[in-house]
């Protein structure tokens, strides 16, 4: 539990000082859009490539955790997509609350803790779940927005085209897909250019972090919204680590590493990707926020317990 602690109460630290940074002033009203900004157009774009660049194809080609991790990110994402949308919400909201219930924070957390459990043999399973996550969720959820707000009266076919079109030229989708063609050409980024994008790309958590808590300072908790995030949170923190053990055990009978890494990535807070995808593209963002608020502080408890059944 200590070992926990020393790696979420920085995410608190973070988000306090982008709140007290607003509520004292430092920040004015519109920091929250800017920083968001920053991570969206750069440092999460360099962040993304960096990692697919640096992948080893070879190394990442394990089947059964891809399924294990990947059909349950992926089932839990359409399930509450779809009962969103049977509730009555716009696709684009319905897609960023679907996210909010599926987004493992797997790299700002997931990494030091599966190195902490299991030792540097699960950074392979790590680096997996963080391309599933950011990159492949992120590339849905993105098609589903843009073909959402897609509102005129052009046919279906020709609004999922242009839907598609924008979302390859979204950043978030754009640079993983440019750093997997490096990646493919077999040819080392030149070391200038791994640090300026590391350097980058370090910022995007620590950015986007603050952005939430000058958003929060902004804009409190509605009791509207604690319903439904409460919800999320519960997929988020019991159904889809619930949904991945199951997978992992008894469908891709995965040995025991990789099933106790596939859930404990699964079992991870929500990371600040929804409230990210809310603000650029001017969502309601008070669910996927208090969702990340909540879901960090409740994972205090729930990782506990799952790492206390992992050793």
């Amino acid at each position: 539990m200590p070992a926990t602690l020393s790696i979420l109460l920085p995410l608190f630290g973070l988000i306090a000082a982008g709140y007290g940074a607003r509520r004292l002033s430092l920040l004015d009203g519109h920091a929250a859009s800017v920083l968001n900004a920053f991570v969206v157009w750069l440092a999460l774009p360099a962040l993304l490539f960096d990692i697919t660049a640096h992948s080893s194809w070879a190394a990442l080609w394990q089947p059964g955790f891809v399924g294990a991790f990947g059909l349950a990110t992926a089932s839990v994402f359409a399930a509450v997509f779809l009962a969103r949308l049977r509730a009555g919400r716009p696709m684009a909201d319905a897609s960023v609350e679907a996210v909010a219930a599926s987004y493992s924070n797997t790299g700002y957390v997931g990494l030091p803790l599966c190195l902490l459990v299991f030792g540097r043999g699960s950074q392979v399973e790590a680096t997996i779940a963080t391309l599933i996550v950011v990159c492949v969720l992120f590339s849905v959820a993105i098609v589903l927005i843009e073909l959402g707000l897609q509102g005129d009266g052009r046919s279906r076919a020709r609004r999922v085209g242009a839907a598609l079109w924008r979302s390859l030229k979204h950043p978030l989708v754009l640079s993983p897909l440019l750093g997997a063609a490096w990646s493919g050409t077999g040819v080392a980024l030149p070391e200038v250019a791994h640090t300026f994008l590391q350097l980058l790309g370090q910022a995007a958590t620590p950015c986007a972090l603050v952005a939430l808590g000058v958003f929060l300072a902004d804009c409190p908790v509605r009791r509207a919204d604690r319903g439904t995030a409460w919800a999320l949170v519960a997929v988020k923190l019991l159904a889809l680590p619930g949904l991945t053990w199951w997978l992992a055990n008894h469908v891709f009978m995965l040995p025991p590493h990789s099933a106790g890494a596939a859930v404990l990535l699964a079992a991870l807070p929500t990371g600040t990707g929804p409230f990210m995808l809310a603000e650029f593209y001017r969502r309601d963002v008070g669910v996927s926020s208090t969702t990340t608020l909540v879901s960090t502080v409740l994972s205090l408890g729930t990782l506990a317990v799952v790492l206390t059944q992992l050793r």
